[in-house]
């Protein structure tokens, strides 16, 4: 299958994460490659002709939605092993690296010296709000770190919301009824050696 390459994890670094475009483009490939075309990647596992060529099959087109093949258990769980999974994992990996980035001290912030200049003119600042009500409102610039500890959680809750969604499609068009998804996860996960999100 040639999702394989959605799952290579990109080179972490502190600079990958506070380009917050790229992470975003990172996990936005991420997961059109493997969850957003679940539908596409499971239909890919079906085998045909496994029963031979019936060519009465060829005189009614169904359309009916409840009329879906049951997957092959081995062709599943390879797919939730080798592509499924690693995805999921590689996300992770890069979520848990980012976070702990967003809550280290950051001594490389090109805006640290700008932000303490204005925190500095604003304690010395005398405000008459009878002449200028607006005056006293003072917006300090965020700090990069508070800015991709926002985006790790919003992608979190993201990623938690296409788990689940993912999920429930694989349970479906494989008979599978293990639990939910974190469980599935997790056992691979010890299966693997790995760690969670």
């Amino acid at each position: 299958m040639s999702q394989q390459s959605s799952t290579v994890a990109p080179e972490l670094s502190p600079q990958f994460c506070f380009n917050e475009r790229v992470l975003r483009d990172f996990l936005r490939l991420s997961r059109s490659a493997i969850d957003d075309s679940i539908t596409q990647n499971l239909n890919a596992l079906i085998t045909p002709a496994q029963a031979g060529f019936d060519p009465s099959s060829t005189a009614v087109r169904l359309t009916d939605a409840r009329v879906k093949k049951t997957i092959e258990p081995a062709a599943c769980q390879s797919f939730k092993d080798n592509v499924l999974f690693p995805s999921w994992q590689t996300r992770s990996d890069v979520l848990n690296y980012c976070a702990g980035v967003a809550t280290s001290p950051d001594p490389e912030d090109p805006d640290l010296i700008l932000r303490e200049t204005e925190s500095a003119k604003d304690r010395e600042r005398v405000v008459d709000e009878r002449l200028d009500p607006y005056s006293a409102r003072f917006f300090p610039r965020e700090a990069r770190t508070e800015s991709l500890a926002y985006l790790i959680r919003n992608e979190r809750s993201v990623e938690q919301i296409i788990r689940a969604r993912t999920w429930s499609l694989v349970t479906e068009r494989c008979g599978d009824r293990s639990g939910d998804w974190e469980e599935a996860l997790n056992r691979w996960r010890e299966k693997k050696g790995q760690r969670s999100l």
